[in-house]
């Protein structure tokens, strides 16, 4: 009994955190280019009250008697699949159209990455991220300038004022990574490379691997209400059932202690 309880502990504290995960998913419906993540579980230790011997006979068990004790999380992974498209119309704002991240300078000097390509220019002309990063590789855009084309390949193309024909002022280039899954969030939508990700590969937008840019459009989150609000249900379900296993062991334990005491 005293194992029950445990592992349906243990089976309560499960759906605690898988709900943690629904809610900062169903919080960010709204964020740009937000990737939802999905808690992952696997079940604990087991005991061995009578192995299987796989012998004939009386002897014989095909099967062992084994008893666990509860589950617990393991991983919360990231989904990258690809969210609805918003066109936007503004030409700062940029889309990857599949595989890739946005390159940014992080306050520390690090290079960080990010899906989101709501961009702006800083005082300085310089293409930045709503939080001021200074997006890589870097690219500014002169005060005269009364156009901005950026092709489906990076391409940043200008046309100024008094100025016949058109200028390119730079190239936005995207990385990918083996294990996009493995990166590291880091909050203000960007994430960062780790071990489990791999090195970060550098191309150019809609070269083989690499997803293409468009224009004028942002990527909204991947997150569907309906979907995890079905998780949330069953969430709440489990931590139902689990609590309920709590009180039957103690109604048992409860009636085996008056057993005795009798």
């Amino acid at each position: 009994m005293l194992r029950a309880m445990r592992s349906a502990a243990s089976g309560m504290k499960a759906p605690q955190l898988s709900l943690d995960t629904i809610a900062n998913n169903l919080a960010n419906v709204n964020t740009t280019a937000f990737k939802r993540s999905r808690l992952g579980f696997e079940d604990l230790l087991y005991q061995t009250l009578s192995p299987a011997t796989g012998g004939n006979g009386e002897a014989g068990r095909p099967v062992a008697l084994q008893i666990g004790h509860g589950s617990r999380p393991v991983d919360n992974e990231r989904i990258y699949s690809q969210g609805d498209t918003d066109v936007t119309g503004n030409p700062l704002d940029l889309l990857i159209e599949g595989n890739g991240f946005f390159q940014v300078t992080r306050p520390d000097g690090t290079t960080g990455y990010t899906r989101d390509g709501s961009f702006r220019l800083d005082s300085d002309g310089r293409l930045v991220t709503p939080q001021g990063f200074v997006v890589q590789p870097e690219i500014t855009i002169p005060d005269d300038t009364v156009s901005v084309a950026i092709s489906s390949d990076g391409r940043v193309v200008i046309e100024q004022a008094g100025v016949p024909g058109s200028t390119e002022v730079g190239q936005i280039l995207v990385a990918r990574f083996t294990n996009p899954a493995g990166l590291t969030a880091e909050g203000r939508n960007l994430v960062r490379e780790s071990v489990a990700s791999g090195t970060a590969q550098i191309g150019t937008p809609g070269s083989l691997g690499f997803g293409g840019i468009s224009q004028g459009s942002l990527e909204r989150s991947n997150v569907e209400v309906v979907e995890e609000m079905i998780h949330m249900i069953v969430a709440q379900r489990a931590f139902e059932v689990n609590s309920k296993a709590i009180q039957s062991a103690d109604e048992m334990m409860r009636t085996a202690s008056a057993i005795r005491s009798a």
